[in-house]
């Protein structure tokens, strides 16, 4: 039988019968308006290929990977110095090599900005500290060549390394252009990471230009930052010279013996150049959390991430140059390197820097109306606190413009869903996603050709062979399992920074099945190819012999109005039985936990999940640990109870709140098989 044409299977979606939980279709049109489209249609024309639906386009993307890779590279016309002798040799993993023999740059291809005349604003930037700016892209390319020749007097080379201490602002991203323009290495850590943090992590890249602010403000709150960065200075001796950005106080001084950030942008006649680097070649340094152990140092290369982030904008996300994205994130998070790829489709991004709390929730919807953002990007913990809050966010400001919006950070669960469609909007797509760190990217998320079930990561990302593997290995559909890539992906790391052996790589993603990626979360994929995360595999609560993930108890309990955060760990009996599970929960000012509340959580958990879900013990405490990049730590709090000293079980300065951690140590060491106590940690 024929395949039916792809249009036919989208007019099919939206005749076909409304199921309960299908809360967006695609448009009838929308291979004729989609970048998407645009590309099925040129496979058609320039490869001679068809697809009948996403399906099957998704399976020749992670089968063929030579034949889906090189027509990324083609389609989005990279720009190149030499052109790769092959697209892929060796596809084992580790060790997948792509692209060998072609040069090409970063910078070169984002400032390339298709579709953008010089006028154009690329750049829009807004935030609590100063006024907002906004740059065209003319005066973009203006300042990253004056930036790159303040670079280059500095003795910049290609492969060293420039750090930047600073907040989602113009200077940094122009930093990183300017750095990566000539070879060199960018790293970032966002102002709000302490000393200790930001050390961990660059002692290990040694570089040798740091660029820093003088403080931030948070809200209406001024943040001084002078002390941490002379304690930073002090800490890194590769360091050969310090450049200050005057951001809290346009009339600082920079720090003693460094420049000013005008002194580095000094007029020069010296032209924009691009160093042609290999495709491998490092762009830049992103780190793990760090919760154990140094954070790894992982090192991106300007190839694997150009290709990836023009698949995923533009493909997935249907960025182009109509578009004005947003996503709010810090500069240390990899969302930020992910939504500062946007002018490499054409698309103006737009930052800020700040509280997005301030002076109340609705602050980012706002900031959405007055710069026109088309695609809204955040993480599922502020959806889910505006959903608590009662707001709705279109009746405090004009979205009309907004036709997308992304979800990560953490699952979004089915009620996250129902608000966005309910308050915001209920033409705009609704995209959850997920990935991480390891592939600056995610590889489970949203496509316009496909509808958006409550609850559901709509598919797999294209070139992203994602599988759920049982506790035997094998691949299952319709269950719970080890999320894993079974193909390389060119954004997969280099590698680690000062690995030479590749060991500690290996160790990070490849021990458990050799030869596949195991990235850590527990993943149900279903028969239409849909995702459910659940959350974090080494946090995994096992009683009898039945995985639940984490993801669905926070939902369900935090959806209570008494609880503003929770925290949930499974003990395991050493004899082999149930063991114990436990929940902290963060309860809303003024509230003490009490019998009474107790039954309602365990009531719900039963009702909504299953009596396995109800925890043996319910504690009241006044934090849960998070990361600096709000990620709960199940594991160091399970450690913790478990008798591992706090210094051990986790990095404090990896934390965003470290004195958290106390509260548990404390109730570990005052706890008994009979306690029950309801006294706040």
């Amino acid at each position: 039988m024929a395949p039916r044409p792809m249009d036919s299977v989208v007019r099919g979606l939206r005749e076909g019968g409304a199921v309960g939980d299908v809360l967006w279709t695609p448009p009838a049109d929308v291979l004729q308006r989609s970048r998407i489209g645009n590309y099925l249609r040129w496979l058609r024309e320039h490869r001679g290929l068809d697809f009948a639906d996403y399906d099957e386009l998704w399976r020749w993307s992670v089968t063929d990977l030579d034949a889906f890779w090189r027509s990324i590279w083609d389609h989005f016309e990279v720009v190149a110095h030499t052109p790769p002798t092959a697209t892929l040799t060796d596809a084992g993993m580790p060790g997948a090599r792509w692209f060998p023999g072609a040069t090409l740059n970063y910078a070169q291809n984002v400032l390339r900005m298709p579709g953008r005349a010089d006028d154009d604003p690329v750049v829009i930037a807004h935030g609590q500290t100063r006024a907002p700016v906004t740059l065209t892209a003319a005066e973009l390319r203006e300042q990253v060549r004056r930036v790159a020749a303040g670079l280059r007097r500095l003795g910049v080379v290609a492969g060293d390394r420039v750090a930047a201490y600073a907040p989602n602002i113009p200077e940094t991203y122009v930093l990183l252009l300017a750095t990566s323009s000539l070879g060199a290495i960018f790293s970032s850590c966002a102002p709000e990471f302490g000393t200790r943090s930001v050390t961990d992590r660059w002692q290990q890249i040694e570089p040798k230009v740091l660029v820093a602010v003088d403080g931030y403000r948070y809200g209406d709150k001024p943040v001084d930052r002078r002390g941490e960065v002379a304690a930073i200075r002090a800490a890194l001796p590769s360091l050969e010279h310090t450049v200050g950005i005057a951001y809290l106080d346009p009339a600082a001084t920079p720090p003693e013996g460094a420049l000013g950030w005008d002194e580095l942008t000094a007029e020069t006649d010296e032209p924009l150049t691009f160093t042609p680097v290999p495709f491998d070649h490092p762009l830049y340094v992103l780190y793990s959390s760090g919760t154990t152990g140094l954070p790894k140092p992982i090192v991106h290369g300007h190839g694997g991430i150009l290709l990836e982030h023009l698949k995923m904008l533009a493909l997935h996300h249907d960025l182009g140059p109509s578009d004005r994205f947003f996503w709010f994130t810090t500069t240390g998070w990899m969302m930020w390197n992910f939504l500062v790829s946007g002018p490499a489709v054409g698309a103006t991004i737009v930052l800020f820097d700040g509280n997005p709390g301030h002076p109340d929730l609705g602050a980012l919807w706002r900031l959405a109306e007055e710069t026109g953002t088309t695609y809204f990007g955040t993480s599922a913990p502020f959806l889910l606190a505006c959903r608590k809050a009662g707001l709705r966010p279109a009746e405090i400001a004009d979205l009309s413009a907004l036709r997308g919006l992304g979800s990560t950070g953490a699952p979004l669960p089915a009620e996250g869903f129902t608000w966005v469609y309910e308050t915001v909007g209920d033409r705009l797509q609704l995209q959850s996603l997920s990935g991480g760190t390891d592939v600056c990217t995610g590889f489970v998320g949203g496509v316009p050709l496909l509808p958006v079930h409550a609850g559901e990561i709509t598919c797999r990302a294209l070139g992203a062979k994602v599988e759920a593997r049982s506790a035997d290995g094998t691949p299952v559909v319709g269950e719970l399992g080890e999320l894993v890539i079974t193909a390389p992906m060119p954004s997969m790391p280099v590698g680690f920074w000062n690995d030479p052996d590749g060991r500690r790589y290996r160790e990070a993603y490849f021990e458990v099945y050799p030869g596949v990626w195991r990235h850590g979360d527990w993943i149900t994929i279903n028969s239409r190819g849909g995702c459910v995360i659940t959350g974090r595999s080494d946090a995994t609560l096992n009683r009898g012999g039945v995985r639940l993930g984490t993801a669905e108890f926070y939902s369900v309990v935090e959806g209570l109005d008494e609880v503003v955060d929770s925290v949930v760990v499974h003990l395991e009996d050493d004899e082999g039985g149930a063991g114990e599970l436990l929940l902290f929960v963060v309860l809303a000012e003024g509230l003490e936990l009490d019998d009474d509340l107790r039954r309602a959580i365990c009531r719900e958990l039963r009702t909504s999940l299953s009596p396995r879900h109800v925890p043996d013990e319910i504690h009241q405490v006044r934090a849960v640990p998070r990361t600096l990049s709000a990620k709960k730590l199940e594991v160091p709090v399970k450690k913790i109870l478990t008798g591992t000293p706090v210094d051990r079980a986790a990095a404090k300065g990896a934390l965003a709140n470290p004195e958290s951690l106390t509260a548990f140590a404390t109730f570990a060491q005052r706890r008994t098989p009979d306690a029950n106590s309801a006294t706040p940690a």
